[in-house]
C-alpha cells in the first residue's frame, strides 16, 4: 500500500474542494495522512478516507523554516508520496525536508527542486475541485463533488449541547474571510431570520469565527427572539456538525458555504464580488443567487475585498424575499 502525505490548503473552502482528490487516492489504495493548519484540520476529520490528520504549528503567512524542519523530522521515512496542494514554496518544504521520494504538485511559484513531479500551472481561475483532483494524474470526472460526513450520534451530541435538535433549526453563515464585498447585508439577514422564525417557528443559528461575532450580534438584535449567536463560541468541527444537522443554510460565498454543500444540505448562496462560475456550492440542493446579468453589472465579478464604487449593489439589491423564496424552493425540492 502506498503511504501518502497531503499538504492541505490554508482555507476552509479549499480544503473542502480537496475531498474528491482524497477519495480518488484512497480508492486506488493509497493510505492518506493530511498535514493541515489548525483552522483547516477539522475539515479532514469529516473525510472517512483520511486515516490521520497532523496539525501544523505554523502561523498564517510565516515561513518558519526551522519549524518546518522539525515537523519534517517527525515524518521522515513514513511516506512514499507527497501531494502538495498549495502553490507556494513554503508548502513544499516539509515533503522535501522529510525526504519523501515522490513529491507531486503544480509548478506554482517555481519549485523545480522541491517537487519532482510537477504539473503546469492552469491558466485563469480553474474550478477548484478539478485543480486539486488533477494531481491524481488523470482528468477528474465531471460529476465529482466534495462529500463530507458525520455519524448521527455526533450530530445529536453537538446539537443537544446548544439546546437544539437535528433538522429543527436554520443556520446562517453571514461572514466571509475575504471581506465585506462578499457579504449580503446584515439587515437582510435579520429580515430573513424574522420571516423564517415566524413562518416555521424554528430558531436560526448564526455561525462564524470570533471575528464575525459582532456582525452576528447585530443580526440577532434586529431579529429579536429569532436567532442564537454561536459565532466564535463553537469549534470549527462543531460548527460543521451544526451545519450538517440544519434544516437549511443561507450564506455568502465562504468556507462554510462549501461545508454545507459537501453535506448536501438545502442551501442558498448569495454571490456578490466573486463568481459562482469559479467557486459554486457543488450541491444539487443549492440555489445560487447572483445579480450580475440581471443588473448588468460590468464590474462583477471584481474579486475585491471592498466595493470600489461603495454601493455593493450586487448584494444590497438581493432582497430577503428572494432569498427566502429560493430557500423554500430547495426545501420543497
Amino acid at each position: 500500500m502506498t503511504r501518502s502525505l497531503i499538504i492541505a490548503p490554508q482555507w476552509i473552502g479549499d480544503a473542502v474542494m480537496s475531498e474528491p482528490l482524497c477519495a480518488r487516492l484512497a480508492a486506488r489504495g493509497e493510505r492518506l495522512t493530511v498535514a493541515a493548519l489548525p483552522w483547516v484540520a477539522p475539515v479532514y476529520h469529516a473525510m472517512p478516507q483520511v486515516d490521520e490528520v497532523v496539525e501544523l504549528p505554523f502561523a498564517h503567512g510565516r515561513l518558519d523554516w526551522s519549524g518546518r524542519r522539525q515537523v519534517a523530522a517527525t515524518l521522515r521515512g513514513r511516506f512514499d508520496t507527497a501531494y502538495v496542494l498549495p502553490n507556494s514554496i513554503k508548502s513544499a518544504l516539509i515533503p522535501w525536508f522529510a525526504g519523501i521520494p515522490r513529491r507531486v504538485g503544480y509548478q506554482g511559484e517555481g519549485r523545480p527542486v522541491l517537487l519532482n513531479q510537477r504539473f503546469p500551472n492552469p491558466g485563469g481561475r480553474p474550478p477548484m475541485v478539478a485543480f486539486y483532483s488533477g494531481l491524481a494524474g488523470s482528468p477528474p470526472a465531471e460529476a465529482e463533488r466534495p462529500k463530507l460526513s458525520f455519524d448521527e450520534a455526533r450530530l445529536a451530541t453537538v446539537t443537544a449541547a446548544v439546546g437544539l435538535s437535528p433538522r429543527a433549526y436554520f443556520a446562517f453563515a453571514p461572514g466571509a474571510e475575504y471581506g465585506p464585498a462578499k457579504c449580503w447585508p446584515a439587515s437582510h439577514y435579520a429580515e430573513l431570520a424574522r420571516s423564517l422564525h415566524a413562518r416555521h417557528g424554528q430558531p436560526v443559528i448564526l455561525l462564524g469565527s470570533g471575528k464575525e461575532g459582532a456582525l452576528c450580534e447585530e443580526i440577532a438584535r434586529a431579529a429579536p427572539g429569532a436567532c442564537q449567536v454561536l459565532a466564535g463560541k463553537t469549534r470549527l468541527i462543531d460548527a460543521m456538525a451544526l451545519i450538517a444537522a440544519a434544516r437549511g443554510v443561507v450564506s455568502n460565498d465562504s468556507g462554510l458555504m462549501h461545508v454545507a454543500a459537501a453535506f448536501g444540505i438545502p442551501q442558498v448562496a448569495a454571490f456578490g464580488s466573486t463568481s459562482p462560475e469559479h467557486t459554486p456550492p457543488l450541491n444539487p440542493r443549492a440555489r445560487v443567487l447572483w445579480l450580475k446579468e440581471e443588473l448588468q453589472l460590468d464590474c462583477a465579478p471584481c474579486f475585491e475585498r471592498t466595493c470600489r464604487f461603495g454601493h455593493t449593489r450586487c448584494l444590497t439589491e438581493m432582497s430577503p424575499q428572494r432569498v427566502e423564496a429560493a430557500l423554500e424552493d430547495t426545501l420543497a425540492g
